[in-house]
């Protein structure tokens, strides 16, 4: 078992939470054809300002990989301005655990042994 950094944006976050499914891009299948069943997803929601407030990237819930990698083009994540991306390359989840209060990924760093530059 393996476990794996699921980066999204707070819009995408909400689409994981009720569809149970995560996406990357083209150019990341090479890393999405690793993830197997009963991996770990911990899902990352990046840093994003509201109100001229600076919420800090955080890891909001952890997953059970429940599928193989799949193709599926139906438009369901929301992207950049400017960068119509489907994110196809899925994969389905089950909830283990979704944090009440969002874990600050910060504080993690020095714990986390996949993450070699900690300055």
């Amino acid at each position: 078992m393996a476990y794996w950094l699921c980066v999204t944006s707070e819009e995408n976050w909400k689409v994981i939470r009720e569809r149970k499914v995560w996406g990357v891009q083209e150019r990341h299948r090479n890393t999405i054809s690793k993830v197997k069943l009963g991996d770990k997803c911990l899902i990352y929601v990046m840093s994003t300002s509201k109100d001229d407030e600076v919420i800090p990237p955080r890891i909001v819930a952890v997953y059970e990989v429940v599928s193989k990698p799949f193709t599926d083009r139906t438009r369901i994540f929301k992207h950049p301005k400017g960068y119509p991306e489907l994110f196809p390359l899925r994969i389905k989840l089950k909830p283990i655990k979704i944090f009440r209060e969002p874990i600050d990924f910060k504080s993690l760093i020095p714990r986390l042994k996949f993450i070699r530059n900690k300055g």
